[in-house]
């Protein structure tokens, strides 16, 4: 039991480890939060004095600005029509950020995959390779002559690579 506690721990972490590295998904976060500071402050300091406003701490229009872009219901509504304008604003840009983000995250998580050309073309060979039994004489001819010539490649970048690390040993021993 505590081997597979351990084991699923790491992969948590891993997965935590990748989402953090390969998606935008901390980039995003701080945007929004550094925006819903500033609007929840534009907001405050534009419905500060007014008459009948229930924002009157800014404590109240962080609370508004989680509430506006969440769509979870508004229950304070900006009286003066420049808050008005600042909270559309911020309805919209932080329900875009907030929804994008988490979608950004998700694509770019399930897509890094595929972004590595290398891990496309090893999983297509896998694939084929599972194929075998269905493929004809002349497909597998043709797969044949197509491994014989990837095989000759990687030989030959084998050789100039042996060569070109030879040629610098050599110019390090003449000086």
């Amino acid at each position: 039991m505590s081997a597979i506690n351990r084991s699923l721990r790491r992969r948590s972490r891993k997965f935590v480890g990748d989402v953090v590295v390969h998606t935008p998904i901390l980039k995003l976060t701080l945007l929004l939060v550094v925006l819903w500071l500033l609007f929840a402050a534009a907001l405050y300091f534009a419905e500060r004095g007014a008459d009948g406003t229930t924002i009157t701490s800014y404590g109240r229009a962080l609370y508004w600005g989680i509430a506006a872009f969440s769509t979870a219901g508004i229950a304070d509504m900006p009286i003066n029509g420049i808050s008005e304008i600042i909270g559309a604003i911020w309805i919209i840009l932080g329900s875009l950020l907030f929804f994008g983000a988490i979608v950004a995250t998700v694509t770019a998580y399930f897509m890094r995959p595929l972004q590595r050309p290398s891990k496309q073309i090893i999983d297509t060979i896998e694939y084929n390779l599972e194929q075998l039994d269905d493929l004809s004489m002349e497909e597998l001819e043709l797969l044949k002559e197509t491994t014989d010539a990837f095989i000759e490649h990687v030989e030959r970048l084998k050789a100039a690579k042996e060569s070109g690390i030879n040629s610098r040993n050599d110019g390090d021993d003449d000086e």
